[in-house]
């Protein structure tokens, strides 16, 4: 059977049955935590959820206080499964340098699956919200999203051989996950009410069996496994060796320029990383209280938004690469979310918080920029070494983000539930103050040569 070289079409379903399901579980943990609350239940019309919003009332108190169980429950459950996705990634990426790319893709479409499974049968049998845990659990051992992600990265880094389309490449790839996720968080309102949350779960299960079935039997490795394959088979603890020697090799014979450089660079994408996926994961439980009181479809309306800020997002990264360099790119980027953020911080009507969108329609383009500039800095074989770096990074900082920032929530979300956003916009000057350092001091080389692909070809030659 010929194989192909098309990754898009395990992203654009992975990605799709992710993103479809992952607003519903937050709705589903949030209504379970209702009707234990209020022992009823759940309400939901046409235009809104039943929303108190009179702060003298036992129920508005009791309505805060289904907001704060619920932000400190996601934290919990998104802590339980990113402990053992960060040593899954880190091994797995980092070894498909040399065991190939397609077990990064098919072990976390198998760990979704199996969450699927079990979140059909907690939803069709009223089963403990415990038992979540447990679920996340698994998932993180088959390496999650994070997994998924640097394979899939990994995988269009072989692909291009052309350094200077591989930014356009990856954001490319960027885009995809964007429109794709929100058009399932459209989707998703309509599921709820349509067919529910069992069948939705039912649903997303049987995209993650598509997938598994087209990586496995239609999908070709970009790095070829037949002399690795004949070798005996390697214990765990060298295995692990095998893969830290990669990563540590990485830093070790690279120049002193080029490895402050790389740090520098990862350090940038952690913390922006970690103000926007920390910021932007609150919308749900910020747009279901009042005094928006949004319903699963509005909730589904503000997901799909976003698939307008990929878009534009895209155009940006494609139309600024072909004038400006990439840390200006980045720079825009930071200014457009930060724009957003303050926006989101004070929109207290249906209208302003869709309006949220405007300000923001850049915010995604550091993020692939950071990885192409990254993926220019180092060499061919050490691409799953930098993007098991990504990959590791993006675990512990957007969970520790999540973590970090449904703690504060809970924790003002009585006084002021916008802070959170405020918070969020005002961390966006430690990637802007980095990045200025970067510009301005003599390790950028002249403008910023060293992040240019010939520029670090010459650094290798002069380095052996």
């Amino acid at each position: 059977m010929r194989k192909v070289l098309c990754v898009e079409p395990v992203i654009f379903i992975y990605m799709f049955a992710s993103s479809l399901t992952s607003p519903l579980v937050q709705q589903f943990i949030y209504r379970r935590l209702w009707e234990e609350e209020y022992n009823s239940t759940f309400i939901s019309d046409s235009n809104a959820t039943y929303c108190e919003q009179n702060k003298s009332s036992p129920a508005y108190i009791k309505q805060k206080e289904v907001q704060e169980k619920a932000s400190v429950f996601t934290m919990q459950l998104d802590l339980t499964g990113s402990v053992p996705s960060i040593i899954v990634a880190f091994v797995i990426v980092a070894n498909g340098d040399h065991q190939g790319r397609k077990r990064s893709l098919v072990l976390p479409s198998v760990g979704a699956l199996i969450a699927n499974i079990c979140l059909t049968v907690i939803s069709y049998f009223s089963l403990s919200l415990s038992i979540l845990f447990a679920v996340a659990f698994t998932t993180g051992l088959f390496g999650s999203m994070a997994t998924f992600l640097g394979g899939g990265f990994a995988f269009i880094a072989d692909v291009c051989h052309d350094e200077k389309q591989k930014t356009t490449r990856i954001a490319v790839v960027d885009l995809i996950f964007g429109v794709v996720s929100g058009l399932a968080g459209l989707s998703s309102g309509y599921f709820l009410r349509g067919i529910g949350f069992t069948w939705t779960f039912v649903t997303a299960s049987l995209l993650h069996l598509t997938n598994i079935i087209y990586i496995i039997f239609f999908l070709e490795d970009t790095v070829g496994t037949s002399e690795f394959q004949n070798e005996a088979p390697v214990s765990c603890k060298e295995l692990l060796r095998e893969t830290f020697s990669g990563v540590y090799m990485l830093f070790k014979t690279a120049s002193y320029k080029k490895r402050i450089l790389i740090i520098v660079l990862l350090f940038t994408f952690m913390t922006y990383l970690f103000t926007m996926v920390g910021g932007s994961s609150l919308f749900t439980l910020y747009e279901l209280d009042e005094p928006l009181c949004w319903n699963e479809v509005y909730i589904g309306y503000g997901a799909a938004a976003f698939t307008s800020v990929s878009l534009t997002s895209f155009l940006g990264v494609y139309l600024f690469s072909k004038c400006l360099k990439d840390i200006y790119i980045v720079f825009i980027g930071i200014f457009s979310y930060v724009g957003g953020m303050i926006m989101a911080a004070f929109a207290k009507t249906t209208l302003l918080m869709f309006l949220v969108r405007v300000p923001s329609l850049l915010c995604f383009m550091p993020i692939p920029v950071l990885r192409s500039m990254l993926s220019k800095v180092v060499l061919t074989g050490e691409q799953g070494a930098v993007f098991a770096c990504i990959a590791c990074l993006e675990v512990v900082t957007g969970t520790t983000s999540i973590s970090a920032f449904n703690i504060i929530y809970a924790a003002t979300v009585a006084w002021f539930s916008g802070f959170s956003f405020l918070l969020s916009a005002g961390l966006c000057l430690i990637p802007l103050t980095v990045l200025c350092w970067l510009l301005c001091t003599s390790w950028s080389g002249e403008d910023l040569a060293l992040l240019v692909p010939e520029e670090v070809s010459s650094i290798e030659s002069i380095d052996s």
